[in-house]
């Protein structure tokens, strides 16, 4: 059955591992052209390695490096995109650093850190896919569950994912009357590198606990949600925070 993804343009952030290669990989399958973002220097060889997946199965794929908390490296992956492909259908603001730490522990970089990426860089992502997107486009955000949990050692990770949620509201009415679409996607723990750096197994076994399932979530878990909500068939939602987390609860 067709999801009327093919020949969309897909631009993801973060896109070279963990969720944002498994975002990539699927949309390719649907029949998506894929612009994969990493930042680091480190992440260039997954970042290709994505890509090249992304090739084998028949669809095009570009890599860009950059800085999402410096506008004007925001600006060049659609610049460089739209160059590429001559459009932009759907935006995958899924980027992202996380830090765990009790309150008093933070410092004023940590803060500076996380709040520059998580909300200024997917900030200025927002900007551009307003000005950019084809009609009928997709702006998806990919926050965290922790924003309805009730638990510690996570405030500056949740709190500055936190203001999507409002970036999410205020564009899906800006841009509304053109089609385009604008969600935040918020997943519970998930089993990836980027969850576990901060976890020890004491961590990992309370929050296989905290879904009815009495497990992690896993990208595959994910991965569906977002294909629908890229997908026309998402037309009626927007504006939403989607809780995608297996009933996770820690209140």
């Amino acid at each position: 059955m067709s999801t009327g993804l093919k020949d969309k343009v897909v631009v993801i952030t973060g896109g070279a591992k963990n969720m944002g290669q498994a975002f990539a990989l699927n949309l390719a399958k649907q029949g998506c052209d894929i612009v994969i973002h990493y930042h680091s220097d480190s992440s260039f060889i997954e970042a290709e390695k994505t890509a090249q997946k992304v090739t084998e199965m028949g669809q095009r794929a570009l890599v860009i490096q950059g800085d999402l908390t410096q506008q004007s490296h925001v600006i060049n992956l659609f610049t460089q995109t739209k160059e590429a492909y001559g459009k932009v259908d759907i935006v995958i603001n899924n980027a992202g650093q996380i830090s765990k730490k009790a309150f008093i522990d933070y410092t004023e970089d940590d803060f500076n850190r996380l709040f520059n990426i998580n909300c200024k860089g997917a900030f200025f992502v927002m900007q551009q896919a307003a000005q950019y997107l084809e009609d009928n486009g997709r702006v998806i955000n990919i926050g965290t569950s922790l924003l309805d949990a009730f638990t510690g050692n996570y405030a500056l990770y949740a709190g500055s994912k936190a203001p999507l949620e409002q970036f999410t509201k205020a564009l899906a009415k800006e841009v509304g009357a053109r089609g385009i679409t604008v969600n935040m996607i918020c997943p519970g723990p998930i089993d990836t590198d980027f969850f576990h750096q901060q976890e020890d197994p004491d961590s990992v076994a309370f929050l296989n606990t905290a879904s009815v399932a009495g497990r992690l979530g896993k990208v595959e878990d994910i991965v569906p949600i977002v294909e629908f909500i890229a997908s026309p068939k998402s037309q009626w939602t927007t504006g939403q925070t989607l809780l995608i987390n297996g009933g996770f609860v820690t209140r």
